[in-house]
């Protein structure tokens, strides 16, 4: 069934290859519960929605694709979720999930056409970098702000919060832990920088050792099917829709491309294609699942290249990981007792690996729409607090001054259209 002995592996090697990508992507669980949680959800029903939705999408992208992609709610537009939509907007968590089903329902249409790759190809790889870089820069900015190292200023908006402070201190241990864990490519970093931080918070007195460690799964009921498709279907919401839908196609091609290139899938034959065509289907699907279960866009996960580095070659993979996410189902009591200042590091450091994306980009040789385009959008999303308006404000200033120097023939269809609806941002705003 998944072409083990084509795919030169063996049983072993993908059930080893599947229990690191567990180990290096497990911190998504009880993270996404604490980011939701920020938004008004019961955090029980998200991490048991959250633990379903990875099991779910993770197993079906492997029986459906036969590629070592595990799938789950992606970082960043989980952030956004709560803090862009929910908190900053004011717009209820119920039309935000809406939202989120809209843009998976035209990504599942998408992904069974030509448009998505016409789309990413219509972007110039620079614009796509600076995306990446300033949800990265976003989600950081989330990440200090809840450690509250950055805090509120009359005078200058934002400034250093209080370093005296013993959560200050220990979201900074926790943040430094992690880094080393990471930097040591130790396995499972993340999971294992929130596990110290823990126990160093639990004997600050920060936060509560857990009385039992296990537990049934909590009841979704609370946060399933609560999604209010209604109320987002309106002309103001639609930037936030294609917000959703640009991001999540950006975050999936981009990790599958880096995934591809480690695993030599995705090449450019039937075979090849077929693979990234069926991997991007299930992505989709997936989305609209999670909304339906009360989470934000399920994507593919770059720790999946973890598994791949161990040898994973095939879906067996992606079933195994799957599989070992059905303890994180009862693990609830672990996860309630972790102290915030443990969770907020591991936004920064994946803020700080999704912002080296402007390494990339050679800014001597880049004309001036390109680069005011990347600095408008890397340093609006988190200074507006929302992915929307560094993304519309960067397609809306490439398209102005590459118009105004004549150089139409650099401005195709699919800019047109993304910056047309970037307007739409500042028109109903």
């Amino acid at each position: 069934m998944f072409n083990l002995k084509e795919n030169n592996t063996t049983i072993g090697k993908e059930f080893t290859a599947g229990l690191t990508t567990f180990l290096t992507m497990m911190y998504i669980v009880p993270v996404n519960g604490f980011i939701m949680a920020d938004a008004g959800l019961p955090m029980g029903a998200v991490v048991t929605a959250t633990a379903l939705i990875t099991i779910l999408a993770t197993i079906f992208n492997g029986l459906w694709s036969n590629t070592p992609v595990a799938m789950s709610v992606g970082m960043g537009l989980n952030a956004y979720f709560t803090y862009g939509l929910v908190l900053g907007m004011k717009i209820p968590w119920q039309t935000a999930l809406g939202i989120v089903f809209l843009s998976g329902i035209v990504f599942v249409i998408l992904s069974f056409t030509k448009f998505r790759v016409w789309v990413i190809n219509s972007i110039p790889m620079d614009l796509r970098r600076a995306i990446s870089a300033g949800i990265g820069a976003f989600i950081a900015f989330i990440g200090l702000k809840q450690l509250h190292i950055i805090a509120p200023s009359k005078a200058t908006l934002v400034t250093l919060g209080n370093l005296h402070s013993p959560e200050v201190l220990l979201g900074l241990a926790g943040f430094l832990i992690t880094l080393v864990f990471y930097v040591y490519r130790i396995r499972g970093a993340f999971i294992l920088g929130i596990v110290v931080t823990s126990i160093i918070g639990w004997v600050m007195g920060i936060g509560k050792v857990p009385k039992e460690f296990f537990s049934m799964p909590e009841s979704i009921a609370p946060i399933a099917l609560h999604l209010d498709i209604t109320s987002a279907l309106t002309l103001t919401l639609l930037p936030v829709i294609v917000t959703f839908l640009i991001t999540d196609m950006f975050d999936t091609l981009g990790t599958l491309t880096a995934i591809g290139a480690r695993a030599n899938l995705f090449q450019n034959d039937k075979a090849g294609e077929k693979a990234l065509e069926r991997t991007l289907e299930a992505d989709a699907i997936a989305t609209v699942s999670g909304s339906l279960l009360g989470v934000s866009t399920t994507t593919s996960f770059i720790e999946s290249a973890s598994g791949v580095e161990a040898g994973g070659r095939t879906g067996l993979t992606a079933v195994f990981t799957g599989l070992l996410f059905i303890l994180t189902l009862f693990m609830l009591p672990i996860f309630k007792a972790i102290p915030e200042p443990a969770i907020y590091p591991v936004l920064i450091i994946v803020g700080i690996l999704m912002f080296t994306e402007l390494g990339k980009m050679d800014f001597e040789k880049m004309d001036i729409a390109t680069a005011s385009a990347a600095f408008l959008t890397v340093m609006l999303m988190p200074l507006t607090f929302s992915i929307t308006n560094g993304l519309a404000a960067g397609f809306i200033i490439y398209t102005l001054l590459k118009a105004i120097q004549g150089k139409f023939e650099e401005l195709n269809i699919g800019i047109w259209l993304i910056t047309i609806i970037s307007l739409i941002v500042y028109i109903l705003h």
